[in-house]
């Protein structure tokens, strides 16, 4: 996995956690998958090199 890093790196993780749980909310079932596809192709791009991605990728498999 090509510089993928899966060690714990999110400043304030609970914080984090509990903003993306808040963007959820009041979201049917199709409004939250699509908002995920959407934080998903955002991230992606914010990484840019396709490695990484394929790396993550496949760790996200696992």
């Amino acid at each position: 996995m090509s510089d993928v890093n899966l060690t714990p790196n999110i400043d304030r993780p609970d914080d984090f956690y509990a903003d993306l749980l808040g963007a959820h909310e009041g979201l049917s079932k199709e409004q939250s998958d699509a908002l995920n596809a959407r934080l998903i192709l955002v991230l992606a791009n914010h990484i840019g090199d396709r490695d990484v991605l394929r790396g993550a990728l496949e760790a996200a498999k696992l």
